[in-house]
């Protein structure tokens, strides 16, 4: 394992959501990082983070700051020093996204270019920012949202100019038992005692991916970006209503029908995307169909995908049984 984290300081932007907190964890176990700043407007989930005894444990290397990603100035003060950004603060929620458009445009669009404008403007070298299989194909606001900060964080490559910094992107689905997920909403649902759990549509699949995957590919970029990439983990897929078996063996199930701004499959290579996409041992790369710097090239040691390949859970090779999500379940975090 490399020591890409070892004496950098590293700001997560929403440090104290699920991947935050896991990210820090991780960092804090496996590498010896100079200190961790967790940037986000909560202050009582930041209470609640310093004062979980694992952090507490770790206080001398961890930093607070309040601060919103609207707050251009706030951000180029929290970025004096940091040598490593993870964008991860984002209005997340669909309806919320649909109810509220500006709030989320203001947020994930607004605060993208924000966390970008000030990381040239201080002295980062990496930044990675998390995308979502929503930004593809958008048929909702917020996945429109991430479509845009995808775009302006490879974008951002463009003004590096001879700095030593570049940006590149993460993408993944729902993680499992992330909250507003399926799998926490089947449990709630059996811990009442339900005996029949509701399925938009039978057809419906999703990837698996834990909350420590996601950040191992997060590190991953930080390690082999040059600028401009989306990493996509090679990930299992499942049916949906084979995780309601699996949760609950013999269940009743009812076709409810999908809802609005829900996708049957989760994508995250469109056949668009073939054309710069290069598959690698555990991972797909999708570089930038526009180059910005003499810096951005590809990492020849992958394989390009034939035209046409698509990345979707509903055509992927590897599938979970209803044993295998059973098995798996039992390492799932339900996040509160």
């Amino acid at each position: 394992m490399g020591r890409i984290l070892d004496d950098k300081t590293i700001l997560i932007t929403g440090g104290t959501g699920s991947f935050g907190k896991c990210f820090t964890r991780y960092a804090l176990e496996n590498y010896a990082p100079k200190k961790i700043i967790i940037y986000s407007r909560d202050e009582f989930k930041q209470f609640l983070m310093g004062n979980d005894p694992f952090f507490a444990a770790h206080a001398d290397k961890l930093r607070y700051f309040i601060g919103d990603v609207r707050d251009r100035q706030r951000l180029t003060r929290a970025l004096s020093g940091v040598d490593f950004v993870i964008h991860a603060a984002a209005l997340k929620q669909v309806p919320a996204c649909e109810y509220n458009p500006q709030e989320a445009i203001k947020t994930n669009v607004g605060g993208a270019q924000n966390v970008i404008d000030a990381s040239l403007d201080t002295d980062v070298k990496k930044v990675v920012a998390l995308s979502t299989d929503k930004a593809v194909n958008p048929v909702n606001l917020y996945g429109g949202t991430k479509l845009v900060s995808d775009k302006l964080f490879i974008a951002a490559n463009a003004y590096a100019g001879d700095r030593d910094i570049n940006f590149s992107i993460v993408r993944y689905g729902n993680v499992a038992g992330s909250r507003g997920s399926v799998i926490p909403f089947f449990k709630s649902l059996i811990d009442k005692g339900e005996t029949t759990l509701p399925i938009t549509d039978y057809r419906m699949t999703r990837f698996w991916i834990s909350l420590e995957e996601g950040v191992k590919l997060v590190i991953k970029a930080l390690e082999e970006a040059k600028g401009g990439e989306t990493f996509i983990s090679k990930i299992p897929s499942f049916y949906v209503k084979d995780l309601a078996e699996a949760m609950l063996p013999g269940c009743t199930t009812r076709e409810t029908g999908i809802r609005p701004g829900e996708k049957l499959h989760e994508i995250m290579v469109t056949t668009e995307d073939a054309a710069t996409t290069y598959e690698y041992e555990k991972n797909y790369i999708v570089y930038p169909q526009i180059t910005f710097n003499t810096r951005q090239v590809p990492d020849l040691s992958g394989t390009k995908v034939e035209d046409g390949f698509a990345y979707s859970s509903g055509t992927n090779k590897e599938w979970m049984s209803v044993e295998d999500i059973r098995a798996r379940l039992s390492e799932v975090n339900f996040e509160a």
